[in-house]
């Protein structure tokens, strides 16, 4: 009988992982979670009423007045654009020049657009009640001195002097401020809650089919055709939930469709043609521009202008910004010029393609003749 003992290996056992190193990555975790939370909470904490284009006409006194009291105000909440008429304003407010307008005159009216963002017709809403008060004031002082003139002049034994109108049984008429809301959201979307709420998801699902064909999918052309088919797919389902479910778009249900499968492809694009030509860190560096970058500043609960300059506009050249503005455009504003948006989402989708397309070919340059064979 053998009393040979067979020896364990001693290289099979785990070995423990040092405690400066996971003290290290701890302090990693945390400041990656501190980097996300501040890329999304930084929008929200540094937003504010500010330069929001806004129309205005009306007797120059009157337009003054406002210019003035809103001159007090740091930051200055609207930028005045005169318009010439009521029409011209309804007409710039239909093409997304203007989030609003202020009539003055005879008939004070406040022109809104709920669609074009909630957060600014609000504002406005207030300007009217403030208008409001205000005309409600002279009418109360000016009426006050009247009674206050003829008390004065019975006292002293004289015949009063009447305004012209009075004493025919009618009270002057006090100006009531209108409210129109020209463009207003959807049935199924009475808040703009929905609307703006789905460009998180919308980028989110963007991402995950980029991740998944990066990783899945082997072949620049395979890649591609899985792209067009993921593109158009998304496009369709998210706006069959969207409009045809919960009511949230209106409008071309198509030209609806096309807006977000362009939209999701082009973030697609950018994770397969940063992955094709860096690897798996090219993922990392597409979700970073994507989510930590581009998102929070994608002006989609609150208009662009709101932003800490220049932020609001350089959100509007990445994918989220420029597919927020498109769709909320095409839905609710036919009027207005698209092709900015158009073209920047384009070139994302090119730039994707084109980076996926030249990392392929210097994989395959690198390959053996026989593993590109195969690899064919």
């Amino acid at each position: 009988m053998s009393t040979h003992t067979e020896a364990r290996p001693q290289d099979a056992r785990v070995r423990p992982t040092r405690w400066s190193f996971a003290a290290l990555f701890g302090l990693i975790g945390a400041v990656v979670v501190g980097i996300v939370v501040m890329a999304f909470v930084w929008p929200a904490a540094t937003s504010q009423p500010q330069n929001l284009p806004v129309g205005i006409s009306g007797p120059a006194e009157a337009v003054n007045a406002v210019e003035d009291k809103l001159a007090e105000q740091d930051p200055a909440p609207f930028v005045l654009n005169e318009v010439d008429s009521r029409e011209d304003a309804v007409s710039r407010i239909q093409s997304r020049e203007l989030y609003g307008a202020i009539l003055l005159g005879d008939q004070p009216e406040v022109l809104i657009a709920t669609a074009a963002s909630p957060v600014a017709a609000q504002g406005l809403r207030g300007v009217a009640t403030q208008l409001q008060l205000q005309i409600d004031t002279m009418a109360q002082s000016a009426l006050t001195e009247q009674l206050t003139a003829i008390t004065t002049a019975l006292a002293s034994g004289q015949l009063p002097q009447l305004p012209p109108g009075a004493g025919q049984g009618a009270a002057p008429e006090v100006p009531t401020v209108e409210v129109t809301d020209l463009v207003p959201l959807a049935d199924g979307d009475a808040t703009g809650a929905g609307l703006a709420a789905s460009v998180f998801p919308l980028v989110l699902g963007g991402m995950i089919g980029g991740i998944v064909l990066a990783l899945r999918v082997q072949g620049a052309g395979r890649r591609l055709v899985g792209l067009v088919v993921f593109g158009a797919a998304a496009g369709a389902l998210i706006t069959l939930v969207m409009q045809t479910w919960f009511g949230i778009l209106e409008g071309d249900w198509l030209l609806n469709a096309a807006v977000i499968g362009l939209g999701v492809s082009a973030t697609s694009a950018l994770i397969i043609g940063l992955a094709s030509l860096m690897g798996p860190a090219g993922i990392v560096v597409a979700a970073v521009i994507t989510m930590l970058i581009a998102n929070p500043i994608a002006g989609a609960a609150a208009p662009p202008q709101f932003l800490p300059v220049p932020w609001g506009e350089i959100g509007q050249y990445f994918v989220p910004g420029a597919s927020a503005t498109l769709l909320r455009s095409v839905v609710y504003f036919p009027d207005a010029a698209t092709a900015a948006q158009w073209l920047v989402l384009a070139a994302w989708l090119v730039a994707g393609v084109i980076l996926a397309l030249v990392g392929h070919h210097r994989t395959r340059a690198e390959l053996t003749p026989r593993a590109r064979e195969l690899e064919g």
